[in-house]
C-alpha cells in the first residue's frame, strides 16, 4: 500500500488530489454545520428523568406553557420608584400589545394585563416590576433570536428612566449563542497563528511548517461537512461547545501525527537518499504507535455513548469523527505532500541539515544521563511533586450555574441579579410540583392540603397561591418557589425532599395512585447531577480499560501498561487540583463546571497516553539491539524533540480556549495545556523512564528482550538456608501488585454505591479487607525483593510509595464526596490497611 500511495511523486500527486477533491465535493453537499448545531439538549438531563417527564406534562396539559418565556425586570429610580417602574410596565406592555410588536411574541403577562398577579409580579418594596413575554419557536433559530434582540430594545426604548434587562430561559439562550459565536473567530485565528509560530521554530523551514496546517484544514472539512451531513441525519448531536473543541483538538493531534511522521522521515534521509523509500520507511516504523495513539482517543470518545446525560453522550461521536479522519489524512495527504514539495520543503536549511536534526539535541542527552544516573531520586521527586498538585483537590466544588460560568457581561446575568436583589434568589428559576392520581382533584381538600404542606417545607420562599389543573382533573400543578439560589448545591438536594412532602400530603389526603413529579430549573439541574455522577463512574472505568488494552495489544505486556496508567492517573488528580486552585481559589470561580471533569479526564487520558505510547513504542524498537538501560536512554533521546514539540503545540492549542468567555471551555483549555505539559515534561521523559530503569529487563513483563545477553549469575545462597528463586520472587511481586490494583478499583466501586446512594456497606468491607491484606502482602514483598536483590533504601521507598497512590486516591474520593454534599454521615475507615 505504501508503494501503491508514496512510490513516486506523480503517485504524491493523485493522494494530495484526492483529499482535496473529496473535501471540496463534501463541502458542496454538505449544510453548514451552524445550521444543524443543537445548543439545547446539550443541558438538559435525561429525557427519561422524573424532571422531563414532568416538563411533559406541563407542556401538555396546561395551555402556552410551550413557550419560552423572556422575563422583562424593571427597577424603578429616584424618590418615587414604584410609580416610575408602573409606568415604565405599561408602556413596555403596551407596546408588546400591538400588532407590530416583535415575531414570536405570543402574549404579555403583567400587571396591566393580570392585574391578580400582583404578588407574584411586584417586589415587596414595589421598585421593581417584572413582565413575562412568551414567545415561540425555538431559541436555536436566528429568528428567534433576533425577536429577543427586538425585545430587548422596544423594552429599553419604554423604559425612560426606569432600569431595564431582559432575561428568563429566551434571554439565557440568546446570550449564550452570542458569547459562543463572538469567540469562536478568535480562536480559530490564535489557534493557527500559534501552531505556525511553534512548527516554524521546529522544522525553521515555512514551507514544512504549512504541510500540517494543510493537513488539519483538509480533515477538518472533511470531518465538518461529514458531521454536518450525519447531524442533519439525526444520526448524532453537535453542539457549539463540540465543535470549538473540535477545532483546537485536530490541529493539536494533527500537528502531532505530521510531527512524528516527518521527524521519522528525517531520521530515515540519514541512511536512505531516495526520498519516497525514506518516507515509506518513515511511515512503516511510525504506523503501530501513531495507530494505538488515534485508536485511543476515538474509542475514549465512543465509551462517552454509554452517558445516559446528553452533555455527555453527545459530546463523543463528532470528535472521534475528526481524529477518524485525522489518522488516515496524516497517513497519507502529509508523507504524499512533502514528497509532492520535493527538496523545497527543507529550504533554507536544506535535507542534511533537517536529517542531522533528528539524532536528538544535547538537552536530550543530559536529561537521559539524569535519569540513567539517579532513577530513584528522579522517580520519587516527580511523584511527590504530582502528589502536591493534587493537594489541590481540597478546594473542588461543582457549579451548575449556566449564568455564573460566562466570563463576559451579559443582559440576562444583570436581569437576574436584579430578580434576586428585589425579589429573592429562588425568583429567577420557580419550580413546578407536579401530583398526579387516579382520582378527580378538583373536588374536596386533598389540593388545599398538599398546598399547605409544601409551603411549610424548609427553603420553600412562596407557594403559588391557586393551584392549576390538568383537563381531567386528575392532575394538579403547584408553583413553588425557593428561598435558595435556584442553582445552588442545597437548592438541588431540597428537590427530594421537597417530592416526599407532596407525595405523603397526598397519601395523608387520602389520595390514590398518587405520582410526584418536579418541573423548573433547579429540578432538571438536580436530574442533571445525578446523572453526571452516575457516567463519570462509568466512564472512568471504561476509559481506562480501553486504554490498558491498548497498551496490552501494543507492548505485548501485562505490567506496563499497568504503571503507565498509574501515571495517568497521577497526571489527572495532579491536573485537576491545579485547575482547582487556580480557577475556584484564586480566581473565584463558584466551582468547576460540572461536566468539566468528564471531559478533563477522558482527553488527558487518551491524549497523555500517546505521549507514552510514541516512547515505549520507540524503547521497543530499541530492545531489539540494545539492552533495557541503553534502549530507553537512545529513545528519550531520540523523542525526546519531537515530542515535547507536539506537546507543546498540543498545550497551546488547547490553551487557546482560554479566550473563549465561557467559564468550561477556560477551565477545560486551563486543565488540558497544563496537563499535557506535566505529561510532556515531567511524566514521558521523567517518570516513565525512571521506572523503566529500575525495572530493568522486567519492563515490559512478561515479554524480555529478544536479544542475546549473558545471564546474570544468581546470588549465592547464604549459608545453611534457601532463598526463593528471583524469577518466582519477581512473578509474585507482579501478582500482588495486580491484585492489589484490581482490589483497590473494586473498593471505589463500593465506596461509590454505599456513599452515593447509600444502599449497602458489604462491599466495601469485603473488597476493604481484601485490599488491607493485599496492601499488606504488596509491602512484606517489597522488602523481600528488596533484600533478595539488593535493592537500596531510595529504589524500596519509591515502590512503597506506588503502593500508597490507591490509598490517597481513596481519600481524595471521601473529600470530593464530603465537599459536595453527597456523604454526610460520619465516614467510616475506608478499609482496615495501615495506609487509611
Amino acid at each position: 500500500m505504501l508503494r501503491c500511495l508514496l512510490g513516486s511523486r506523480k503517485r504524491a500527486a493523485v493522494v494530495v488530489a484526492f483529499w482535496v477533491l473529496i473535501a471540496g465535493l463534501l463541502a458542496g453537499v454538505a449544510p453548514a454545520l451552524e445550521s444543524v448545531e443543537d445548543n439545547a439538549s446539550a443541558n438538559l438531563p435525561p429525557a427519561a428523568s422524573d424532571s422531563m417527564k414532568a416538563r411533559a406534562l406541563v407542556r401538555a396539559q396546561l395551555p402556552g406553557q410551550d413557550a419560552t418565556p423572556a422575563i422583562i425586570v424593571v427597577r424603578g429610580e429616584g424618590t418615587d420608584a414604584a410609580a416610575s417602574a408602573g409606568e415604565a410596565v405599561t408602556r413596555i406592555t403596551s407596546a408588546l400589545s400591538e400588532s407590530t410588536r416583535p415575531d414570536h411574541v405570543a402574549s404579555v403577562i403583567s400587571t396591566v394585563t393580570a392585574p391578580d398577579a400582583v404578588a407574584e409580579l411586584v417586589s415587596q418594596d414595589r421598585s421593581a416590576q417584572l413582565v413575562i413575554v412568551p414567545m415561540t419557536g425555538s431559541p436555536s433559530d436566528e429568528s428567534f433570536q433576533h425577536a429577543v434582540d427586538e425585545v430587548r430594545a422596544l423594552a429599553a426604548d419604554r423604559a425612560g428612566p426606569t432600569e431595564v434587562a431582559v432575561t428568563g430561559p429566551a434571554g439565557i439562550a440568546t446570550d449564550t449563542v452570542k458569547v459562543f459565536s463572538g469567540g469562536d473567530k478568535v480562536m480559530l485565528l490564535a489557534t493557527i497563528l500559534l501552531v505556525l509560530v511553534i512548527l516554524l521554530a521546529v522544522y525553521r523551514s515555512p514551507l514544512m511548517a504549512l504541510v500540517p496546517l494543510l493537513a488539519v484544514g483538509v480533515a477538518m472539512r472533511v470531518a465538518e461537512t461529514t458531521g454536518a451531513l450525519l447531524a442533519d441525519a439525526g444520526i448524532i448531536t453537535v453542539s457549539s461547545q463540540t465543535a470549538s473543541i473540535m477545532t483546537v483538538l485536530l490541529f493539536g493531534v494533527g500537528t502531532d501525527y505530521a510531527l512524528i511522521i516527518t521527524a521519522r522521515y528525517r531520521e530515515a534521509l540519514l541512511d536512505e537518499t531516495d526520498r519516497p523509500r525514506a518516507m515509506q520507511t518513515a511511515v512503516r516504523r511510525t504506523t503501530e504507535s501513531v495507530l494505538a495513539g488515534a485508536l485511543t482517543i476515538v474509542l475514549a470518545m465512543f465509551a462517552l455513548l454509554v452517558a445516559v446525560s446528553p452533555a455527555l453522550h453527545g459530546f463523543g461521536p463528532y470528535l472521534a469523527l475528526g481524529v477518524a479522519v485525522m489518522a488516515p489524512v496524516a497517513f497519507t495527504f502529509v508523507p504524499a505532500l512533502i514528497l509532492l514539495l520535493g527538496g523545497s520543503v527543507f529550504w533554507p536549511g536544506g535535507a542534511t541539515k533537517a536529517a542531522e536534526r533528528s539524532r536528538g539535541t544535547g538537552v536530550w542527552h543530559r536529561v537521559a544521563a539524569l535519569v540513567a544516573r539517579a532513577p530513584v531520586r528522579v522517580g520519587m521527586a516527580v511523584v511527590a511533586l504530582l502528589v502536591v498538585m493534587s493537594a489541590g483537590l481540597l478546594g473542588y466544588h461543582e457549579s451548575f450555574n449556566t449564568l455564573g460560568g460566562f466570563r463576559a457581561a451579559t443582559e440576562s446575568e444583570r436581569g437576574q441579579h436584579l430578580i434576586q436583589e428585589k425579589f429573592g434568589p429562588g425568583e429567577i428559576a420557580p419550580g413546578t410540583v407536579v401530583v398526579r392520581s387516579r382520582d378527580d382533584l378538583r373536588s374536596g381538600t386533598a389540593p388545599a392540603a398538599i398546598a399547605a404542606a409544601l409551603a411549610g417545607v424548609d427553603d420553600v420562599g412562596r407557594v403559588g397561591r391557586h393551584p392549576r389543573f390538568g383537563p381531567d382533573g386528575t392532575t394538579v400543578f403547584y408553583d413553588v418557589v425557593l428561598s435558595l439560589d435556584p442553582y445552588s448545591s442545597k437548592a438541588l438536594d431540597a428537590i427530594g425532599p421537597l417530592k416526599e412532602t407532596a407525595r405523603a400530603a397526598a397519601d395523608a389526603a387520602g389520595v390514590t395512585g398518587t405520582t410526584v413529579f418536579i418541573a423548573g430549573e433547579t429540578a432538571q439541574t438536580a436530574d442533571i447531577r445525578s446523572a453526571l455522577d452516575r457516567d463519570t463512574t462509568f466512564i472512568v472505568f471504561l476509559v481506562l480499560a480501553i486504554v490498558t488494552a491498548v497498551l496490552i495489544l501494543l507492548l505485548r505486556s501485562l505490567l506496563a501498561p499497568l504503571y503507565l496508567v498509574a501515571t495517568l492517573l497521577l497526571s489527572f488528580l495532579a491536573t485537576l487540583g491545579a485547575t482547582t486552585f487556580l480557577t475556584v481559589t484564586v480566581l473565584g470561580d463558584e466551582g468547576i463546571g460540572n461536566r468539566v471533569t468528564a471531559y478533563i479526564f477522558v482527553f488527558l487520558v487518551a491524549l497523555g497516553v500517546d505521549y507514552n505510547i510514541f516512547i515505549m513504542s520507540r524503547f521497543k524498537q530499541e530492545l531489539r539491539t540494545l539492552p533495557p538501560d541503553k534502549a530507553i536512554s537512545a529513545a528519550l533521546t531520540r523523542t525526546g524533540g519531537v515530542v515535547s514539540s507536539a506537546g507543546l503545540i498540543l498545550a497551546a492549542t488547547f490553551a487557546v480556549l482560554m479566550t473563549q468567555p465561557i467559564r468550561e471551555l477556560f477551565q477545560f483549555g486551563f486543565a488540558m495545556a497544563f496537563g499535557i505539559l506535566l505529561d510532556t515534561f515531567l511524566i514521558r521523559p521523567l517518570l516513565v523512564p525512571a521506572i523503566v530503569r529500575l525495572l530493568g529487563d522486567h519492563a515490559l513483563w512478561p515479554a524480555r528482550p529478544s536479544r542475546k545477553t549473558p545471564p546474570t549469575p544468581a546470588v549465592a545462597p547464604p549459608a545453611g538456608g534457601t532463598t526463593i528463586p528471583t524469577g518466582r520472587l519477581l512473578r509474585a511481586f507482579t501478582r500482588i501488585a495486580v491484585i492489589e490494583a484490581c482490589t483497590w478499583a473494586g473498593l471505589l466501586i463500593g465506596m461509590y454505591v454505599k456513599y452515593i446512594p447509600k444502599t449497602t456497606e458489604l462491599g466495601v468491607r469485603i473488597l476493604g479487607t481484601l485490599h488491607g491484606a493485599a496492601f499488606i502482602a504488596y509491602l512484606l514483598l517489597t522488602v523481600l525483593v528488596a533484600i533478595r536483590l539488593k535493592w537500596r533504601l531510595g529504589r524500596t521507598t519509591l515502590f512503597a510509595l506506588l503502593a500508597a497512590i490507591p490509598p490517597f486516591m481513596t481519600v481524595a474520593f471521601e473529600t470530593w464526596a464530603r465537599r459536595t454534599g453527597r456523604l454526610t454521615e460520619p465516614t467510616p475507615a475506608p478499609h482496615p490497611s495501615p495506609s487509611a
